[in-house]
């Protein structure tokens, strides 16, 4: 717990910082308040992954003089994120870098990632398909493109106060536990370093949205936890391999269905950003419509509020998944049960047909 104190304390403070100088006009802000996924009523900083990378690195460096084995491969691990990271920062404090620019520097980042750690994909624990496992010009380009998919993952849920923040916590404390399980040290303290740092911003960040995590929070994070989750597998066998396919299936399975969505039924550009995501829909079909949207204030509940039904949701995932996690058959069948969850949820709310166990009383105005 040392390592997430002291990382939670680190990012508190840097956040704090961050804050201070963009009151003072010392950091670029967010004046986009009408884009399709633009969900907050006021201009924000948006380089909150900036403290998130701070807290880690010093987290990381004093691990070091804690513990030196463990420290050296922890700062490996942040500069393997380096090129990612400052890919989505260069684009929250410029808004010139493409989104397609930032999912290579990612894979780049993925690369340096497998050269520094050795972190590669090595089993998928479905016979036929390990047999290929043992040649690296299958692994290599299946780690890259994986790593990249997950950090491109965790942006795209990175639409409301405390989203992808909590979310991404439930699965770095996950990947802490199981790693204390099989002790194995190294990711148990990575974990409990990014996820200090999250907790950090994230007093920040919710319910009021002070500060975003931004492009670089949301591509650190989503490369993190998908570098960690292939380091516990690949350094430990009796971990399923579906382990981290359930656990990360939210992020993930949101950017596959986004992309069936806009490529093969709205036939547009899988790229082009829209506005009927689940947790967009949910803010505008749900919450929205009991809460009103008639000032910032409303605004500001109303995007508060929604971030939990997303929060209910990942636990779908992340809690089977950290009890089974040496369990395949387990693993896979609530892995199809949340698949099918998801879909079920999506076209009841797209055809206004919300449970009703989901609806806000509907709050009159006076």
């Amino acid at each position: 717990m040392t390592s997430f104190l002291i990382s939670f304390v680190i990012s508190f403070l840097a956040t704090m910082v961050v804050l201070r100088l963009a009151h003072h006009g010392h950091v670029p802000l967010d004046h986009d308040l009408t884009g399709v996924q633009k969900f907050h009523a006021r201009i924000v900083p948006r380089i909150g992954g900036l403290p998130l990378f701070i807290a880690s690195i010093s987290a990381g460096a004093i691990t070091y003089y804690r513990d030196a084995p463990i420290g050296i491969l922890l700062l490996l691990l942040m500069a393997s994120s380096a090129v990612a990271f400052l890919a989505g920062l260069v684009e929250d404090l410029t808004g010139k870098v493409r989104a397609m620019h930032r999912l290579l520097l990612t894979m780049v980042s993925a690369a340096v990632g497998i050269y520094l750690l050795n972190a590669v994909v090595v089993r998928v624990d479905v016979s036929w398909l390990d047999t290929l496992m043992k040649y690296r010009w299958v692994t290599i380009p299946l780690t890259i493109v994986l790593v990249a998919g997950i950090a491109n993952a965790v942006n795209l849920i990175d639409g409301f106060n405390g989203l992808a923040s909590v979310v991404t916590m439930f699965m770095l404390f996950s990947l802490g536990y199981v790693a204390w399980q099989v002790n194995d040290v190294f990711v148990m303290t990575a974990a409990l370093v990014i996820g200090g740092a999250i907790a950090g911003f994230l007093l920040w960040n919710y319910p009021f949205g002070l500060i975003f995590l931004g492009d670089g929070g949301a591509y650190f994070i989503g490369f993190m936890l998908a570098e960690l989750a292939i380091l516990l597998v690949a350094r430990n066998p009796q971990i399923s391999a579906w382990y981290p396919a359930l656990l990360l299936v939210y992020p993930a399975f949101e950017t596959v269905f986004s992309i069936y969505r806009r490529l093969l039924v709205r036939r547009t550009s899988p790229g082009m950003p829209d506005g009927i995501h689940l947790h967009s829909l949910i803010f505008r079909r749900v919450v929205r419509w009991a809460v009103g949207y008639r000032d910032a204030r409303m605004i500001t509940r109303s995007n508060s509020l929604t971030s939990p039904y997303l929060w209910a949701l990942s636990l779908m995932a992340v809690v089977p998944a950290t009890l089974f996690w040496r369990h395949p058959w387990m693993l896979l069948s609530f892995f199809l049960i949340f698949v099918l969850s998801y879909v079920w949820l999506y076209l009841r709310i797209v055809r206004f047909k919300v449970p009703g166990w989901m609806a806000i009383k509907r709050r009159h105005k006076k």
